[in-house]
């Protein structure tokens, strides 16, 4: 009885070292497959968003780095008004330039015309023989006397009207170029948006080997000259 006590005390101690062996059935195996791809499933559908979101972001950047501006359109904004064209080509630091050269031929166009029109009325009062209209004598220093010398201040005076009304025709077409230039600019540019320019523009120069060329009714089977080849 003693021994047969032992006997299964060390059986019950070596079934309990002894590691547990699990087993797996098919349906055990299908539950658990199941249950990984539902999850899996779901973590998808939780990051659908922002997959989403993703995709939006990659169109709006992929659409932004390959505009291509139209330069019909270009054109008609750029007439409506000056500098939309090159607002829309998105070359937004030609606004100061054009509308720098709008305001200098503003400013130089009221300025001629002031000045014609002051010294138009100074060369109308000199030449008729009304003392009451002086008004030349504001163009002139403070108590200067031109007694004796009107028909040289005649001369005077018609030079500056016409001098001055020059300048203020030149004035006019300098604002219609700079309106011209922005139209065209905006054009031109919406045109060639669209070329190719890539740094491997160059020219090579190396020797080369030529064969069988007739020269003055000579035949020569090799020659050596120069090669040159364009990349663009």
């Amino acid at each position: 009885m003693v021994i047969a006590g032992l006997l299964l005390s060390v059986q019950s101690l070596r079934a309990e070292r002894e590691p547990s062996v699990i087993v797996w059935t098919s349906d055990t195996l299908v539950t658990a497959a199941t249950d990984s791809l539902i999850s899996i499933s779901d973590s998808l559908q939780l990051l659908q968003p922002l997959k989403d979101e993703l995709k939006k972001a990659q169109k709006h950047w992929k659409s932004e780095q390959q505009f291509v501006p139209d330069p019909k359109q270009a054109l008609w904004l750029s007439l409506v008004l000056p500098g939309a064209g090159q607002i829309y080509n998105r070359k937004y630091w030609k606004l100061p330039i054009i509308y720098g050269g709008f305001i200098g031929c503003t400013y130089a166009l009221l300025w001629n015309q002031q000045m014609y029109k002051d010294y138009s009325q100074a060369y109308i009062d000199i030449m008729d023989d009304d003392p009451n209209t002086a008004s030349y004598m504001k163009m002139l220093p403070m108590g200067y006397d031109i007694s004796g010398r009107e028909e040289q201040f005649k001369n005077i005076f018609k030079h500056k009207k016409d001098f001055y009304r020059r300048y203020r025709d030149l004035s006019i077409f300098a604002f219609m170029g700079v309106y011209l230039i922005s139209v065209i600019d905006a054009y031109v540019d919406a045109q060639l948006s669209t070329f190719d320019i890539s740094k491997d523009l160059s020219l090579h120069v190396e020797p080369a080997v030529f064969h069988q060329q007739r020269i003055m009714g000579v035949r020569h089977n090799q020659t050596v000259g120069v090669q040159c080849s364009f990349n663009f």
